[in-house]
């Protein structure tokens, strides 16, 4: 009998019948609407034609204007509508294809609001977006660094699925720009400039069982000051509004209490400290005003993983029978989860994090409680070690930082959460 009940525990929720057709969410300005309203670029330019003729494209120049982008003249936008019936082309439902009145064919899918061009699986697969939010400083571009080498280099594999950027251009700029500095020169990023360039690194998580939709990861490397700021909060609005999960980062150095007592064991000039921090309270604040307030009951169910970044820096708060961190914590210990959620591993850091947040922070805690329906508590360090003058020094290990990853793939029912055997 006790074999029968912990199979019933372990089993993965049964896979979902799918409908003919899902609502597409753009992985870039985050807005949701049907696989019919899609419109589609030109595959081809005719100079003679002023229809097909290289031109401004309105709608992706305000777009791309948010980011800083330069502006680029693009192939005509083809509206479905104007195409007749026998000229488009379906697949699982989905419209896909057109050919127009030239008799050239394109796949290439636009949104209707941005007309930046749609992943190939949008329409066919739920749009699952995994969103990141923090205060400035918080280490959000190292974070998406750190985890995107441990999905694509351990997690993916344990999970029996691939890690993908959507696009040779993403890929190319992911690796120069983020991952080749820290992870093959051991040198930090600058923080992030507001008035550089600056688009969403997009990647899915691709699943080899078929039957599994792909997990879209949406990166956006804005300034923190974003998150405090209201001319940022239009497209983070949408984005947290039209995301499956959330991975809400802490910096420990941004509550006072840990950042004081920091200072006093490694001195002023040891280690990276910001200049300003904006309180994680602030942020909460900001989400509530743009995004939560206007949910029902003034909450949000999408599962929100609290994560607590550069926990190495914790050590500094190690005591025996310390009422914060002791020695022996969860958090200096690096955990693998293989092919589902360890839920010892798992009880473990979220117990211990929230009790520790809601001791040397109780308005966060208190602000998070009220305005989220659906969290969990993690520590992770994305490096391992704190960097010194810009370097890190040694291997970079990064420590649990796919953890809160693995808790919202069990929390969208694509893993299983169960004891080790």
């Amino acid at each position: 009998m006790l074999d029968f009940l912990k199979k019933m525990f372990d089993k993965k929720p049964p896979i979902k019948e799918r409908p003919p057709f899902y609502s597409i969410v753009c992985p870039y300005c985050f807005s949701k609407f049907e696989p019919d309203e899609v419109v589609f670029r030109a595959s081809h330019v005719k100079d003679n034609d002023d229809d097909f003729m290289l031109q401004e494209d309105r709608k992706l120049s305000e777009w791309r204007r948010k980011f800083n982008l330069s502006q680029v003249d693009m192939e005509a936008v083809i509206d479905p509508r104007t195409i007749p019936d026998e000229n488009k082309s379906y697949m699982e439902n989905v419209l896909v294809a057109v050919a127009d009145r030239y008799g050239e064919t394109t796949k290439r899918r636009l949104c209707p609001n941005c007309h930046n061009e749609l992943p190939i699986s949008a329409g066919r697969v739920p749009s699952n977006i995994i969103s990141i939010v923090g205060a400035s400083q918080v280490g959000k571009s190292v974070y998406m660094t750190s985890l995107i080498h441990t999905l694509q280099n351990t997690t993916a594999a344990n999970f029996q699925a691939a890690c993908m950027p959507l696009s040779a251009e993403i890929s190319r700029k992911f690796r120069q720009n983020y991952h080749e500095p820290i992870f093959d020169r051991g040198t930090m990023l600058q923080s992030t400039n507001p008035n550089e360039q600056q688009e969403p690194f997009i990647f899915q998580f691709v699943f080899k069982d078929e039957r599994e939709a792909p997990l879209t990861l949406v990166f956006f490397d804005v300034a923190g000051e974003g998150m405090v700021e209201r001319e940022y909060l239009d497209i983070y609005a949408a984005h947290i509004k039209n995301s499956s999960g959330i991975l809400f980062l802490v910096d420990p150095l941004q509550i006072r209490s840990i950042r004081d007592k920091a200072r006093i064991h490694i001195g002023e000039e040891e280690g990276e400290f910001a200049n300003r921090y904006d309180e994680p309270r602030e942020v909460v604040i900001s989400l509530f005003e743009n995004f939560i307030a206007h949910q029902q009951n003034s909450k949000t169910d999408i599962p929100t993983a609290i994560v607590l970044t550069k926990s190495d820096m914790l050590k500094y708060l190690m005591e025996e029978d310390s009422e914060y961190i002791r020695p022996n914590s969860n958090v200096f210990r690096n955990v693998m989860h293989q092919g589902y959620l360890n839920n010892t591993e798992f009880e473990n850091i979220n117990g211990e994090i929230g009790r520790f947040i809601e001791k040397v922070d109780r308005p966060f805690k208190d602000a998070v409680d009220v305005y989220f329906k659906n969290t969990a508590f993690f520590a992770v360090s994305a490096l391992g070690a704190n960097p010194v003058n810009k370097q890190i020094a040694g291997v970079i290990n990064p420590i649990r930082v796919d953890e809160p990853f693995i808790w919202l793939l069990h929390q969208l029912d694509y893993v299983a959460r169960r004891d080790a055997t």
